[in-house]
């Protein structure tokens, strides 16, 4: 797989579909990059599956640095693209270009998303003439989810629809590269993104975007809180994982982890030796380095 670069995602455009997952650490980077993932969203939603909190609003810049940071170490292929957590952008223009900035020169992505239409064109052209890539976010928006009233489908309504795609194109206008779209009626984003001219990439938009983006836990059936209608499962990790950990907790209890195989040995001398230097007698029932009794 060649390196993945914001001008290669756009021209995937009506060629072929893109594949996007979330990753928040190396391990989970090194594992989507190994499957073959065009792009890695370091999202925002790390509040929710990694750090625990209700919403995506609590989570920082320094934060967010500290995971982009770790998965850009382990993709070496996929475009790894950086959310811009809540008030990173929102504030000033300068301040969304500095903090836009960091996450290409510290966290050494390849890009940013950011969420929000019309209202914050001025901040995306802004990056974009800086020379920072930029993926837009409409229609569900979780950074708004105190004016939403909560994590609800989007757009439903003719006139809401027709915002969303005058934002669609607007975001487009202004330089943003690829749009994800979410939680909107499957024919309101598959007229999204035949009009634009950039890829979409949906979550709970339906089967026309040019590419899906769903998050990690949720894929390998490791966050419980809630499923949301537009997750598909492809393994429950979470089950296995629990499984695995109850079994080695039971081996401790009983005493049968660590065994004979888990251990290091020590020449019979050297630990005689070491009995003598430390002026002590070997524990009750202790064996000699090489498995005898003492």
């Amino acid at each position: 797989m060649t390196k993945m670069t914001a001008p290669a995602v756009t021209a995937a455009k009506g060629t072929r579909k893109l594949a996007m997952l979330t990753a928040y650490d190396f391990a989970a980077a090194r594992l989507a990059e190994t499957a073959g993932l065009d792009m890695l969203l370091v999202g925002d939603s790390l509040a929710m599956v990694v750090l625990g909190h209700e919403d995506t609003l609590s989570v920082t810049m320094e934060e967010m640095l500290h995971h982009t940071k770790a998965v850009s170490r382990g993709a070496k292929n996929a475009l790894v693209v950086a959310d811009m957590p809540f008030l990173s952008y929102q504030v000033s223009v300068p301040e969304a270009v500095a903090n836009a900035g960091r996450f290409l020169k510290e966290g050494r992505a390849g890009a940013v998303k950011l969420e929000g239409g019309k209202e914050v064109l001025p901040q995306v052209r802004a990056i974009v003439a800086a020379g920072i890539p930029v993926v837009g976010h409409v229609g569900l928006t979780p950074q708004h989810v105190a004016a939403l009233g909560g994590f609800k489908v989007q757009s439903r309504t003719a006139e809401a629809a027709a915002r969303l795609l005058d934002d669609a194109l607007a975001l487009a206008e202004a330089g943003c590269f690829a749009l994800v779209i979410e939680c909107i009626p499957a024919p309101v984003a598959a007229l999204v993104t035949e009009r634009l001219p950039v890829p979409t990439i949906g979550i709970g938009a339906g089967p026309d975007c040019d590419g899906q983006v769903l998050v990690f836990h949720d894929v390998l059936g490791l966050y419980d809180r809630f499923l949301p209608k537009f997750v598909k499962r492809y393994a429950e990790l979470g089950e296995l994982a629990v499984g695995a950990l109850t079994q080695w907790a039971d081996a401790v209890r009983n005493g049968t982890f660590p065994g004979p195989e888990h251990v290091f040995s020590m020449e019979p001398e050297a630990y005689a030796t070491f009995l003598s230097l430390a002026a002590c007698t070997p524990p009750d029932g202790s064996k000699t380095p090489d498995g005898g009794s003492v």
